[in-house]
Protein backbone atom coordinates (compact mmCIF):
# COMPACT_ATOMS: atom_id res chain seq x y z
CA UNK A 1 0.00 0.00 0.00
CA UNK A 2 2.81 2.38 0.91
CA UNK A 3 4.58 1.71 -2.42
CA UNK A 4 1.34 2.31 -4.32
CA UNK A 5 0.81 5.62 -2.56
CA UNK A 6 4.41 6.73 -3.28
CA UNK A 7 4.04 5.79 -6.94
CA UNK A 8 0.79 7.75 -7.14
CA UNK A 9 2.39 10.81 -5.55
CA UNK A 10 5.35 10.59 -7.92
CA UNK A 11 2.97 10.68 -10.90
CA UNK A 12 0.78 13.45 -9.48
CA UNK A 13 2.53 16.32 -11.32
CA UNK A 14 2.03 14.51 -14.63
CA UNK A 15 -1.71 14.04 -14.20
CA UNK A 16 -2.57 17.67 -14.94
CA UNK A 17 -0.74 17.75 -18.26
CA UNK A 18 -3.12 16.44 -20.87
CA UNK A 19 -2.06 16.31 -24.48
CA UNK A 20 -4.77 17.45 -26.85
CA UNK A 21 -4.30 17.17 -30.61
CA UNK A 22 -6.42 19.51 -32.69
CA UNK A 23 -5.05 18.65 -36.14
CA UNK A 24 -2.29 16.48 -37.56
CA UNK A 25 0.80 18.06 -39.09
CA UNK A 26 -0.10 16.52 -42.46
CA UNK A 27 -3.66 17.81 -42.23
CA UNK A 28 -2.49 21.36 -41.57
CA UNK A 29 0.05 21.23 -44.41
CA UNK A 30 -2.54 19.85 -46.84
CA UNK A 31 -5.09 22.51 -45.82
CA UNK A 32 -2.50 25.24 -46.35
CA UNK A 33 -0.84 24.06 -49.56
CA UNK A 34 -3.53 21.85 -51.10
CA UNK A 35 -1.27 18.79 -50.85
CA UNK A 36 1.65 17.65 -48.74
CA UNK A 37 4.81 18.33 -50.74
CA UNK A 38 8.12 16.72 -49.88
CA UNK A 39 9.61 18.34 -46.78
CA UNK A 40 12.60 20.64 -47.20
CA UNK A 41 15.28 21.33 -44.64
CA UNK A 42 16.87 24.64 -43.73
CA UNK A 43 20.31 24.18 -42.17
CA UNK A 44 20.83 27.00 -39.70
CA UNK A 45 23.98 29.04 -39.79
CA UNK A 46 25.41 30.74 -36.69
CA UNK A 47 23.64 34.05 -37.38
CA UNK A 48 20.26 32.39 -37.87
CA UNK A 49 20.70 30.34 -34.71
CA UNK A 50 21.66 33.46 -32.74
CA UNK A 51 18.62 35.35 -34.06
CA UNK A 52 16.30 32.48 -33.16
CA UNK A 53 17.81 32.33 -29.67
CA UNK A 54 17.30 36.08 -29.36
CA UNK A 55 13.62 35.69 -30.25
CA UNK A 56 13.15 32.74 -27.89
CA UNK A 57 15.25 34.23 -25.07
CA UNK A 58 16.80 30.79 -24.51
CA UNK A 59 19.11 28.33 -26.25
CA UNK A 60 18.00 26.66 -29.47
CA UNK A 61 19.68 23.30 -29.90
CA UNK A 62 18.56 22.40 -33.40
CA UNK A 63 20.88 22.49 -36.39
CA UNK A 64 18.11 22.35 -38.98
CA UNK A 65 14.42 23.09 -39.36
CA UNK A 66 11.99 21.20 -41.57
CA UNK A 67 9.44 23.08 -43.65
CA UNK A 68 7.12 22.55 -46.59
CA UNK A 69 7.12 24.83 -49.62
CA UNK A 70 4.97 25.49 -52.64
CA UNK A 71 6.37 28.43 -54.58
CA UNK A 72 6.28 31.53 -52.36
CA UNK A 73 4.26 29.71 -49.67
CA UNK A 74 5.80 27.88 -46.75
CA UNK A 75 4.46 25.91 -43.82
CA UNK A 76 6.36 25.59 -40.56
CA UNK A 77 5.56 23.16 -37.74
CA UNK A 78 7.34 24.48 -34.66
CA UNK A 79 7.35 23.78 -30.93
CA UNK A 80 7.88 26.08 -27.98
CA UNK A 81 7.43 25.56 -24.27
CA UNK A 82 4.43 27.37 -22.79
CA UNK A 83 4.81 27.09 -19.05
CA UNK A 84 6.13 23.55 -18.73
CA UNK A 85 5.34 21.60 -21.92
CA UNK A 86 5.75 22.12 -25.65
CA UNK A 87 3.00 23.61 -27.76
CA UNK A 88 3.09 22.47 -31.41
CA UNK A 89 1.99 25.17 -33.83
CA UNK A 90 1.49 25.21 -37.59
CA UNK A 91 2.18 28.49 -39.35
CA UNK A 92 1.35 29.07 -43.03
CA UNK A 93 3.14 31.97 -44.70
CA UNK A 94 2.63 33.44 -48.18
CA UNK A 95 4.27 36.54 -49.59
CA UNK A 96 6.17 37.05 -46.32
CA UNK A 97 3.05 37.39 -44.20
CA UNK A 98 1.16 34.95 -42.03
CA UNK A 99 -1.87 33.36 -43.65
CA UNK A 100 -2.84 31.08 -40.78
CA UNK A 101 -1.61 30.11 -37.32
CA UNK A 102 -3.03 27.00 -35.68
CA UNK A 103 -2.27 25.16 -32.47
CA UNK A 104 -1.86 21.53 -33.54
CA UNK A 105 -1.03 19.95 -30.17
CA UNK A 106 -1.49 21.54 -26.75
CA UNK A 107 0.17 19.86 -23.78
CA UNK A 108 -0.28 22.34 -20.94
CA UNK A 109 -2.88 22.01 -18.19
CA UNK A 110 -4.28 25.50 -18.79
CA UNK A 111 -4.14 28.35 -21.28
CA UNK A 112 -5.48 26.42 -24.26
CA UNK A 113 -7.61 29.41 -25.24
CA UNK A 114 -4.75 30.26 -27.63
CA UNK A 115 -6.07 27.52 -29.93
CA UNK A 116 -9.26 29.44 -30.75
CA UNK A 117 -9.72 31.53 -33.89
CA UNK A 118 -10.48 34.68 -31.87
CA UNK A 119 -6.86 34.56 -30.74
CA UNK A 120 -5.00 33.09 -33.74
CA UNK A 121 -6.75 35.43 -36.19
CA UNK A 122 -4.65 38.25 -34.71
CA UNK A 123 -1.64 36.82 -36.54
CA UNK A 124 -3.26 36.97 -40.00
CA UNK A 125 -1.31 39.21 -42.37
CA UNK A 126 1.38 39.86 -39.74
CA UNK A 127 4.84 40.56 -41.08
CA UNK A 128 8.27 40.83 -39.51
CA UNK A 129 9.98 44.16 -38.89
CA UNK A 130 13.72 44.63 -39.46
CA UNK A 131 14.18 44.28 -35.68
CA UNK A 132 12.56 40.78 -35.85
CA UNK A 133 9.35 41.87 -34.13
CA UNK A 134 5.82 41.41 -35.42
CA UNK A 135 4.41 44.48 -37.13
CA UNK A 136 1.49 44.49 -34.69
CA UNK A 137 0.79 43.85 -31.05
CA UNK A 138 -0.97 40.64 -30.05
CA UNK A 139 -3.62 40.91 -27.35
CA UNK A 140 -3.01 38.54 -24.46
CA UNK A 141 -5.40 36.20 -22.70
CA UNK A 142 -5.68 36.23 -18.92
CA UNK A 143 -4.36 32.94 -17.59
CA UNK A 144 -2.59 32.08 -20.85
CA UNK A 145 0.25 34.60 -20.84
CA UNK A 146 3.02 32.06 -21.41
CA UNK A 147 1.10 30.33 -24.19
CA UNK A 148 0.47 33.69 -25.87
CA UNK A 149 4.20 34.45 -25.68
CA UNK A 150 5.04 31.02 -27.13
CA UNK A 151 2.76 31.52 -30.17
CA UNK A 152 4.06 35.04 -30.71
CA UNK A 153 7.69 33.85 -30.63
CA UNK A 154 6.95 30.98 -33.01
CA UNK A 155 5.23 33.37 -35.43
CA UNK A 156 8.28 35.61 -35.43
CA UNK A 157 10.58 32.63 -36.01
CA UNK A 158 8.45 31.29 -38.87
CA UNK A 159 8.47 34.68 -40.61
CA UNK A 160 12.23 34.96 -40.07
CA UNK A 161 12.89 31.48 -41.47
CA UNK A 162 10.50 32.06 -44.38
CA UNK A 163 12.50 35.14 -45.36
CA UNK A 164 15.67 33.01 -45.32
CA UNK A 165 14.25 30.32 -47.60
CA UNK A 166 12.64 32.80 -50.00
CA UNK A 167 16.14 34.06 -50.79
CA UNK A 168 16.99 30.61 -52.19
CA UNK A 169 15.36 29.20 -55.32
Amino acid sequence: MKKYLLALLACWPLMGHAETSFQSNEGFIADALGAVPKASVLWLDDVQKANIESILAHAYNKLRVRYWRDGAQTVWILDEIGKESPITVGIHIANQQIVKTKVLVYRESRGDEVRHDFFTNQFKSATLTPSLELDRSIDGITGATLSVRALTKLSRIALYLDAAVQKTP
